[in-house]
């Protein structure tokens, strides 16, 4: 197989990982909030079977697990979920082993490689580790924190899938060019070069408080914490209620406790909340500070778009957020939270590739 079609099977591969990872996140989300995720209580099958039209039929596969009774609709809602993610597995292995197998070209002179062994490794064992977890998440009766990872490692994969495919697109930014722009030394190109620097260094750093802020928000939802604040902008009618931060962010309680509707206080909940909820003002604060500063920039103009683009997600994000306490935690709109936030993930590495292929080229 030629490079040139390598490089087409993994855009197209990469395109459809972005896809079917996005699709899991948002089903996992889906069966999170309708009580689903012991729907099939052993793994990787249900009640011993590959789907649960085998373990309806199956009075004796019940029975192994008498205190799960099947739910058939719960039962389907989980597999369905299994089968994706699935599919998505395959298709992740295909593209590491394509990316382990063949040498990727630049993307433009000087600039590093989209995607090699270390990257074609680190997508296997991403994808190892998200399937490790999933097992874990039913085996261990829905352990918080084995809940917590299995969201972080979903998002993870969707992360490193679409940066693979941004990077994949082999494209300067529009109206950067090496021939045209000021020589290396001149104040202009020192400028420039700085501006995009810094813009990139701010956006990666506002990938690591959207990864934090995922992660309060996966502990919200492994703990049943969401209606600890039934309203807003203040909780239960105070700007500060009575909160247990000393018992709310325990990681570890024991092997075989069963979290299944949440074993903590009202007071560790509303601490877990308020936690999500300045966390969301701070993702908030650092979203802004990197797009107005791409925006207000005009050698930063070709990265505009992609600020805008993140400027829409952060407020759709907020606006569902919102809606979702007003409107007391709809499941669509709950299930939308989570499609949000994958979104805002996008929009934000998006924004980074844009001004790390700047950075790379004005500092050539």
């Amino acid at each position: 197989m030629s490079q040139t079609s390598i490089d087409r099977w993994m855009r197209g591969l990469a395109l459809l990982g972005v896809l079917l990872c996005f699709g899991v996140i948002v089903l996992g989300a889906y069966v999170r909030l309708t009580d689903a995720g012991l729907g099939c209580p052993d793994w990787p099958g249900c009640y011993g079977h590959i789907s649960p039209v085998g373990a309806e039929d199956s009075l004796a596969s019940q029975a192994e697990f008498p205190g799960r009774p099947l739910q058939a609709g719960k039962a389907w809602h989980e597999m369905i979920h299994r089968y994706a993610a699935g599919t998505l597995g395959c298709v992740i292995i295909v593209i590491a082993a394509l990316a382990i197998a063949a040498r990727t070209p630049r993307v433009q002179p000087g600039l590093p490689k989209v995607a090699g062994t270390g990257f074609g490794l680190l997508l296997f064992a991403t994808v190892i580790v998200q399937a490790v977890l999933g097992m874990l998440t039913v085996t261990l009766l829905l352990k918080p924190l084995i809940v917590t990872l299995h969201l972080m490692f979903g998002m993870t994969t969707l992360a490193l899938l679409w940066w693979l495919w941004l990077r994949l697109q082999g494209q300067a930014p529009a109206g950067v060019h090496l021939q045209t722009v000021p020589k290396a030394g001149t104040t202009g190109w020192s400028s420039d070069a700085g501006a995009a620097r810094l813009a990139y260094w701010l956006a990666a750093f506002c990938v690591v408080v959207l990864a934090a802020q995922f992660f309060l928000g996966a502990w919200t939802s492994a703990n049943y914490a969401a209606f600890a604040c039934p309203d807003f902008p203040t909780c239960q009618g105070a700007w500060w209620p009575h909160t247990d931060f000393r018992h709310a962010f325990v990681l570890w309680r024991g092997i075989w406790v069963d979290y299944d509707g949440g074993i903590l206080s009202n007071a560790s909940r509303v601490a877990i909340q308020l936690a999500h909820r300045l966390g969301a003002l701070t993702v908030t604060l650092t979203f802004l500070g990197v797009t107005l500063y791409t925006i207000s920039r005009r050698s930063l103009a070709p990265a505009r778009p992609r600020a805008y683009l993140v400027l829409a997600a952060l407020g759709l994000q907020l606006a569902i957020g919102i809606s979702m306490v007003l409107e007391t935690f709809p499941l669509w709109l709950t299930v939308a939270h989570t499609a949000g936030a994958a979104l805002l993930l996008m929009a934000i590495l998006a924004l980074t590739a844009k001004l790390h292929v700047m950075r790379a080229v004005r500092a050539g």
